[in-house]
C-alpha cells in the first residue's frame, strides 16, 4: 500500500465531537488521567455536649462535595479514522489491510492487531505517540466492546467501552490518588450504580447512585474516620433524607438535609457507651425541628436522666414557651430565654405525694432533686430550732456544693472501666473507701461503727447511695464526731457539718488510700471475686456473734488466717497487724494494739487483697534482674513492672485458695 494511505471510515456517521477528538484535529491525547480525589475527612462535627440542650452548632463548614473538575472531566479518546498510515506491516487482501498486522500512523501512532477489509476490527492495540494505550476490542475503527486504557502515569480502565468513551460497567483506576470507581459509566461520566474508593486502605469510599459524575440519588459514604452516612444526595452534598453516624463521639442524626446541613425534622441522639453499673440505660435525645444544623422552631428534648423539655427552640438554646418536666416529676411550664427559665418556677406536682411535701421542699437552696434525710438528728434537737437547723446545715452544703459533687463523681468512677460519661452512682463500698480517705475513722469512731448509724439494717456493699444520699450520710457523721466539741447549741448541725469539710474531706478527698482502689489493675482482677467475699464476710460475722447486726473484729479476722493455715515466713501475725493499721493505727501503732475494732467489709476485702501482695512479694523479686541491684531507680521501675504483671497471677491464686478452704469449712 502506498503511504499516506488512509484507513476508511466507517458508513456510520461521525461520533459527536463532545466523545472525542479526530485525529485530523488533536493528533496527541490528554495524559491526564481522570483524578476523583476527595479532601480529607471534613464533615459534619455535631456537638458532644448534652449536659444541657445548649450545644454547639451541629454543623462545620464542609467541603467533602467539592471535586477536582479539571481532572474529573471524561478522557476524550479519538476516533480512529482519516488517519494517515505511514506503513503498515502485516496480512492483506488485495489492496485492503486484512488479519494481523501493524500500521504506523502520521504522528507516531501505532496499532498493532486485526485488521478487516481496511480497518482495524477485532482485538488490537493501539498506542498514541504521548503514552496513552488501549488494549481491546475495536469495530469499524472504533473502540467498541471491551478493553483496557493505560495511562502514562499508570492510571488505568478496564471494562465496556463504546464509541472510543467508557460506557456500560467497567473500573477506573488513578495512580496518582489511589482512588477506585467500580461500577456503571454512561458516555464517558459516573452513572447509575456504583462504588468509589477514596483511598488505598479503602476506609473512605462511597456505595450508591451516581449521575453525571456526581453522587446523586440514595448512597452511602463511609470517610475515613469511620463515620458513616446513608441516605439522599444531590450533587455530591448530602441532600433530603438521611441518617449521618458519628463513630468516634457515639452521636447520630436521622432526618433531613439541604445542601450537606441538617435542615428540616430530624432526630438527633447521643449514643453514649454505657458500662456496667452506670447510673443512666437511657440516651440523649432530641427529635424537632433544624434550621442549618441547629436546634431551631419546634422540639422535644429528652435527657438521659429521665427529665424532658418540649417547647420552642433558637439557635440550639431553649427560647420561648415550653414545658420542662424534671427527673422527679415536677413540671415547669413557662418561658424560656436563652436556655434558662423566664422566673423562678412555680413547680406542678404529678401527684399527692409531691404535693404534700412542695411546701416543705420548694423554698430548700439546694433544690427540690436535693432533699435531706436528716430527720432522725433534727429529732435530737428542740422542735422549735429545728426549721432553722435544717436551714442553716443546707445553706452551710451550698457553700460547698460544688466540692461535694466532684468528689461524688470521683469516687463513683473507682473500680470501673474508663467512661466518657463517667455517670456512675456511689457505692457504700466506695463511701467507705471515702471515709476512710478523709481519715473520719480516726476521730474514735470506726467505719463499721459509721455503718450502723446510716443505716439501720445490714446493707450490700454493691448497693447505690444516690447523691442527696452521701451528703445526708456526711451530715450525720459530721454530727456524730464534732457535736461536742461544738459549744453553741445554736446551728449545731451546721457547725458540725462546716468543722468536718474544713478539717477532714477538704484537705485529703481524692487522695485514694488502701490496695483496692489505689491502681486500676487491682480493683479490675479484685472485684471479680468481690461477690463471693462478701458471702464470707456475712458468714464469718453471723458465726462470731449471735447478733445480727455484728462486724467482724480484727481479731477474729486474724484468727481466721491461722484456721486456713495462711501464715508462713512471709506472712506473718506481726505483718497482717502491719497491713490492718496501715489506715486503722488504733488496731496497732507498734507499741499498743486492740485487735476488738470492727472491720468493715471494705476493710477485711483490703486485709485480704494486702496479704495476697504479701504473699506473692517472692515471685516478683524472682523477676528481677540480679545484675542491677545497686542501681535503686532502675530496681523500683523493674518492681513496679514486675508487681503489674503479676498482680493478677497473685490475686487469682490466693483468692482461689481463700475462697476453696472457707466454703469446705
Amino acid at each position: 500500500m502506498a503511504k499516506g494511505y488512509k484507513i476508511k471510515s466507517s458508513n456510520r456517521s461521525t461520533p459527536e465531537p463532545t466523545f472525542s477528538k479526530v485525529l485530523e484535529e488533536s493528533s496527541t491525547s490528554s495524559l491526564l488521567s481522570e483524578s476523583v480525589a476527595e479532601p480529607a475527612d471534613v464533615q459534619n462535627s455535631p456537638s458532644s455536649t448534652v449536659c444541657s440542650a445548649s450545644a454547639e452548632s451541629l454543623t462545620s463548614p464542609t467541603n467533602d462535595h467539592q471535586q477536582n473538575h479539571e481532572h474529573d472531566q471524561c478522557r476524550k479518546v479519538p476516533i480512529l479514522h482519516h488517519i494517515i498510515v505511514e506503513r503498515y506491516e502485516g496480512d492483506k487482501s488485495g489492496d485492503m489491510f486484512h488479519g494481523e498486522g501493524v500500521a504506523y500512523f502520521q504522528g507516531g501512532h501505532i496499532y498493532k492487531g486485526s485488521f478487516s477489509h481496511g480497518l482495524m476490527h477485532g482485538h488490537g492495540e493501539y498506542i498514541w505517540s504521548d503514552g496513552l494505550k488501549y488494549q481491546g476490542d475495536f469495530k469499524l475503527s472504533v473502540p467498541m466492546g471491551h478493553g483496557t486504557y493505560t495511562w502514562l502515569d499508570g492510571s488505568t480502565y478496564e471494562g465496556e467501552v463504546h464509541k472510543g468513551v467508557r460506557h456500560g460497567v467497567g473500573v477506573y483506576k488513578c495512580a496518582k490518588t489511589f482512588t477506585v470507581y467500580r461500577g456503571q459509566w454512561y458516555l464517558g461520566k459516573r452513572q447509575g450504580q456504583g462504588v468509589m474508593y477514596y483511598n488505598q486502605a479503602a476506609t473512605s469510599w462511597y456505595k450508591g447512585q451516581w449521575v453525571n459524575n456526581c453522587r446523586e440519588g440514595w448512597g452511602t459514604r463511609c470517610y475515613p474516620s469511620e463515620n458513616v452516612y446513608e441516605g439522599q444526595w444531590r450533587n455530591s452534598v448530602r441532600h433530603g433524607e438521611g441518617t449521618m453516624r458519628w463513630v468516634q463521639l457515639d452521636q447520630q442524626y436521622s432526618g433531613q438535609w439541604v445542601n450537606g446541613i441538617q435542615d428540616g425534622k430530624g432526630t438527633h441522639t447521643w449514643l453514649r457507651k454505657r458500662v456496667p453499673c452506670s447510673q443512666y440505660p437511657r440516651m440523649n435525645e432530641y427529635t424537632g425541628e433544624f434550621v442549618q444544623g441547629q436546634r431551631h422552631g419546634q422540639g422535644q428534648f429528652f435527657y438521659a436522666s429521665g427529665a424532658v423539655y418540649c417547647g420552642d427552640w433558637q439557635r440550639d438554646k431553649k427560647h420561648g414557651q415550653g414545658r420542662y418536666t424534671f427527673e422527679n416529676g415536677r413540671v415547669y411550664e413557662g418561658e424560656f430565654i436563652k436556655d434558662c427559665m423566664a422566673e423562678f418556677p412555680a413547680f406542678t406536682p404529678d401527684d399527692s405525694s409531691n404535693r404534700a411535701s412542695q411546701s416543705s421542699t420548694s423554698s430548700s437552696p439546694l433544690g427540690s432533686d436535693m432533699v435531706l434525710n436528716i430527720q432522725a438528728l433534727l429529732s435530737r434537737l428542740p422542735e422549735a430550732h429545728r426549721d432553722q437547723e435544717l436551714k442553716q446545715v443546707e445553706y452551710a452544703v451550698v457553700r460547698h456544693i460544688g466540692l461535694l459533687r466532684e468528689i461524688y463523681n470521683f469516687y463513683s468512677c473507682l473500680g470501673h472501666e474508663q467512661s466518657s460519661d463517667k455517670i456512675f452512682p456511689l457505692t457504700h463500698l466506695q463511701f467507705s473507701r471515702f471515709l476512710m480517705d478523709c481519715k473520719v475513722h480516726q476521730h474514735g469512731i470506726t467505719v463499721a461503727q459509721m455503718d450502723r448509724l446510716l443505716n439501720d439494717e445490714v446493707h450490700s456493699p454493691f448497693a447505690a447511695i444516690l447523691p442527696r444520699e452521701c451528703i445526708s450520710y456526711i451530715i450525720i457523721v459530721a454530727y456524730h464526731i464534732c457535736h461536742k466539741d461544738i459549744e453553741s447549741s445554736n446551728n449545731i448541725l451546721a457547725a458540725c457539718f462546716s468543722k468536718l469539710m474544713r478539717q477532714n474531706i477538704i484537705p485529703n478527698a481524692k487522695h485514694v488510700k488502701g490496695p483496692l482502689f489505689c491502681h486500676p489493675v487491682h480493683a479490675a482482677v479484685a472485684y471479680n471475686y468481690s461477690d463471693r467475699c462478701w458471702e464470707i464476710y456475712q458468714a464469718l460475722c453471723k458465726a462470731s456473734s449471735i447478733q445480727s447486726d455484728t462486724f467482724l473484729t480484727a481479731r477474729q479476722f486474724v484468727w481466721m488466717l491461722k484456721d486456713l493455715y495462711l501464715y508462713d515466713s512471709e506472712l506473718t501475725v506481726s505483718k497482717v497487724l502491719e497491713i490492718l493499721s496501715v489506715d486503722s493505727p488504733a488496731i496497732c501503732d507498734g507499741t499498743y494494739s486492740n485487735l476488738d475494732l470492727e472491720m468493715s467489709f471494705l476493710e477485711f476485702f483490703e486485709a485480704l487483697l494486702g496479704c495476697a501482695e504479701v504473699k506473692g512479694q517472692t515471685d516478683i523479686e524472682s523477676q528481677i534482674d540480679t545484675n542491677h541491684q545497686e542501681d535503686t531507680v532502675l530496681r523500683s521501675l523493674q518492681v513496679c513492672a514486675a508487681s503489674s504483671k503479676s498482680f493478677e497471677k497473685l490475686i487469682i491464686n490466693f483468692f482461689f485458695f481463700f475462697l476453696t478452704i472457707t466454703l469446705k469449712l
